[in-house]
């Protein structure tokens, strides 16, 4: 079955960077478009980010453009999102899912607080 493993959150202060990982398993990893979404306080979870299958075509959401990068490794089954330039109102649960049409299944995401 599909599971996806977050990790790399953290407490980071505003300007501040993180890289997040997301190790997948249970399909075709380097069959499927991957991206990042995040879940704010009190918001609906947003896509973020995405990549398509073999890398390239990687696409953002106007507010994190400039300042993260989405990847992949295909042979780790692994996707990462690397956030520079932090503020505040990335606060979130980020969650990694197949772009476009997520799985049924989600992760237990990774807490990213931006704060001073």
């Amino acid at each position: 079955q599909v599971q996806l493993v977050e990790s790399g959150g953290g407490l980071v202060q505003p300007g501040g960077s993180l890289r997040l990982s997301c190790a997948a398993s249970g399909f075709t990893f380097s069959s499927v478009p991957m991206a990042w979404y995040r879940r704010a306080p009190g918001k609906e979870r947003e896509w973020v980010a995405r990549i398509w299958n073999h890398g390239g075509g990687e696409t953002y959401v106007d507010s994190v453009k400039g300042r993260f990068t989405i990847s992949r490794d295909n042979a780790m089954s692994t996707v990462y999102l690397q956030m520079n330039s932090l503020k505040p109102e990335d606060t979130a649960v980020y969650y990694c899912n197949r772009a476009l049409a997520p799985y049924n299944y989600w992760g237990q995401g990774t807490q990213v607080t931006v704060s001073s």
